[in-house]
């Protein structure tokens, strides 16, 4: 056991410093609502990969190797996260837009911007993590 968790340790460093759509989210997260709404965001990420990892352990081998092979699957993800990406710029453009047209001060915006949704938060590191099919083949 002592070998498994030794052989484990480079890969836990080499996960903590790659890229990917969660990264930069989760930095935006801490930039603009703060330290504790980016921890909320991170245990929902957490809790995907917590799912995914008892999928892979509890899944049959030619599951996951069916899984692997197709790329409908791998369509499938990629036209839920452009969906994700499409509501979000949406719902961004359309927040600012009422900005504008309303003339507010800049605390109203500043205001408007930090409003926390801790709940919200988690869902959204949950299913931005979930909807990641390459999660899923790594674990």
């Amino acid at each position: 056991m002592i070998e498994d968790i030794l052989s484990g340790i480079p890969l836990g460093i080499f996960l903590s410093f790659m890229v990917g759509p969660v990264f930069f989210v989760l930095l935006e997260t801490s930039a603009l609502k703060g330290f504790r709404a980016a921890l909320v965001f991170d245990m929902g990420v957490v809790l995907a990969d917590i799912v995914f990892i008892s999928i892979a352990y509890f899944s049959s081998y030619r599951l996951i190797q069916s899984i692997q092979n197709d790329p409908a699957i791998y369509i499938f993800g990629g036209i839920l996260m452009l969906t994700y990406g499409m509501i979000s710029f949406i719902k961004n453009k359309r927040t600012s837009k009422s900005l504008e047209e309303n003339q507010t001060n800049f605390e109203e915006i500043d205001e408007e911007i930090r409003k926390k949704n801790y709940l919200g938060l988690f869902l959204k590191g949950f299913l931005l993590n979930f909807i990641n099919v390459g999660v899923l083949l790594f674990w």
